[in-house]
């Protein structure tokens, strides 16, 4: 054979070592990308269940959500419940779809008897319904008793690519607590640090429609799991098939 001939099968048996070698380094990396995705899985089965445990739980009244909210528990979906009067002078439009159709949440300061405000998502209005003066029946006077869930405040814009707050034509495209408060020139320090998504018990007009919150937290852990678990194994399979095929 000649020197030309001879450098093939080197180059190749080189390559099959320097392949049996990162072998094991593959190998840990999808059997670790497989296992993190059985945490993760564990972690999102954990969060769905306390989720649901808040959601089923006795309604808190303002006081017992604060509570929560001071030692460090999670309040978002806890059932709650709240009594007051709507300032409805002062609600904020946040731009949402409901059930495909375009249209706005109204967000409502509830005023406590204690003077402090609550801002409640009170529900959906089609598009041609923002104006209050188009649905007079919505803007209920006197001592109202809401129920729901509390729902956390956020702490920055959710995304770049969501567009910024239009206070001027008051439409929120994020919820934004200190700007809604802000724009309606509510007293500072005197709004709760948390809203109140109104469920669907019916409304004078049936004009917001309440129970609006939607659970939506993918759960695709198992299926990734599998799929790094399964590359682990082709690979295996692979390899032996290519070491047996060299010792043949």
């Amino acid at each position: 054979m000649t020197e030309a001939g001879a450098a093939g099968p080197r180059r190749h048996g080189k390559r099959f070592w320097i392949a049996l070698l990162l072998l094991p380094v593959a190998l840990a990396v999808l059997v670790s990308l497989g296992t993190w995705q059985v945490q993760r899985l564990h972690w999102k089965e954990d969060l769905l269940a306390s989720i649901e445990q808040r959601r089923q739980a006795e309604p808190l009244d303002v006081a017992g959500i604060e509570a929560a909210h001071a030692a460090g528990e999670s309040i978002d979906y806890r059932a709650a419940r709240a009594s007051g009067t709507f300032l409805h002078d002062k609600e904020r439009h946040f731009f949402a779809t409901f059930q495909g159709q375009s249209g706005y949440y109204l967000y409502t300061p509830l005023e406590l008897d204690d003077g402090r405000l609550l801002f409640v998502n009170r529900g959906f209005v089609p598009y041609d319904r923002k104006e209050a003066a188009t649905r007079p029946e919505s803007l209920v006077s006197g001592e109202q008793l809401i129920t729901g869930l509390a729902r956390s405040r956020l702490a920055e814009k959710p995304s770049f690519m969501v567009p910024e707050n239009d206070e001027t034509g008051n439409i929120f495209y994020w919820k934004d607590l200190d700007r809604m408060a802000a724009s309606t020139g509510l007293p500072e320090g005197q709004v709760l640090p948390f809203f109140l998504d109104a469920d669907a018990t019916p409304v004078p007009g049936g004009l917001p429609r309440g129970g609006v919150t939607v659970i939506d937290l993918p759960n695709s852990h198992l299926q990734y799991a599998i799929t790094w678990y399964g590359l682990a194994l082709a690979l295996v399979g692979v390899s032996l098939i290519a070491w047996m095929k060299r010792k043949s």
